[in-house]
């Protein structure tokens, strides 16, 4: 039998991870679902083109993504899957079997939402290309918008597991990517007890004589317009100019409103933004080459 597609592990998938109610490694995941479709040992060895993992594991991880935008589970811990309360209960109500219908809508659950600007009409991703009718490049760049997607997703969950100095870290090397500071000593890390609002500084000049302040909250809930006043405030005690605040999460719009009231002083980075600058600027992700040939026209043009 061929490898099955990614939408036909998500039932096996949702099934073994509803047998593991405290949750399970990835690697005994993959094994699990190879041997429960009778995969042979050519098939578990066959490879993706970039031959970087096996096929078969790649399209168990994009059921996973799809279960994960459905909220039916999620990792909580690193290399580890467990179904949400959700999923235990999509589970308990389909114990027999679940319609292609369920699966087909699963497995077309949009972007985390986490990753849309809730002030934006427009979709953060290219809409659907049309099926058959869509051209190389247009499927191309579909594919890689939703792989950006993915890892967007996977980014959040990751910072969202990491201590709070570790986070403030991050988004220090995150503005330097971004060009702040003329070296990465310029840019300070002052979290804690008694930061006073501030986990950050960033010296624009190598004198600094002209900083930009950093709060980075590693939030789930909505940061609202008390804490953006509070970091207002603490801007003030410094008498600084400039502030940049960093969330994982999303701000309410009357914490907008409000930075916007200041906008010569506070830019807000929802966990959207976030996600997508890490990717854009090589922060805790890593780029892999697409090579791409194409007919070099210079080249003909120049033979006898």
């Amino acid at each position: 039998m061929a490898i099955p597609t990614y939408d036909q592990f998500i039932e096996p998938l949702l099934r073994f991870l509803g047998s593991k109610p405290q949750g399970v490694g990835t690697s005994e995941v993959y094994a699990a679902l190879a041997d429960a479709v009778d995969l042979t040992d050519d098939e578990r060895a066959q490879l993706l083109p970039s031959r970087r993992q096996p096929v078969h594991q790649n399209r168990i991880g994009w059921a996973h993504d799809r279960l994960k935008r459905a909220g039916l589970s999620e990792s909580q811990k690193r290399g580890t899957w467990q179904l949400t309360d959700a999923g235990r209960a999509f589970l308990a109500d389909h114990p027999n079997a679940i319609s292609q219908a369920e699966i087909e809508k699963i497995a077309k659950v949009p972007p985390d939402s986490r990753l849309t600007d809730p002030d934006s009409p427009e979709p953060t991703t290219p809409p659907q290309a049309a099926g058959e009718g869509a051209s190389p490049d247009e499927r191309i760049e579909q594919a890689v918008a939703e792989l950006n997607d993915s890892l967007a997703s996977d980014l959040l969950d990751m910072v969202g597991q990491s201590s709070p100095t570790f986070f403030e870290h991050l988004v220090l090397d995150l503005l330097h990517a971004l060009g702040y500071g003329t070296s990465r000593v310029d840019l300070q890390q002052v979290g804690g007890s008694s930061d006073g609002g501030i986990d950050g500084i960033i010296s624009l000049d190598r004198l600094g004589l002209e900083k930009v302040y950093v709060q980075a909250k590693r939030w789930q809930n909505t940061v609202g317009r008390p804490e953006i006043q509070g970091f207002f405030g603490a801007l003030a005690g410094k008498r600084a100019k400039k502030g940049v605040f960093i969330t994982t999460s999303a701000f309410s719009r009357e914490a907008r409103d409000y930075a916007n009231q200041v906008s010569d002083s506070i830019v807000l980075v929802n966990g959207s933004q976030l996600a997508r600058l890490m990717i854009d600027h090589g922060v805790g992700v890593t780029h892999r080459p697409l090579k791409i040939a194409q007919v070099d026209n210079d080249y003909f043009d120049e033979l006898p």
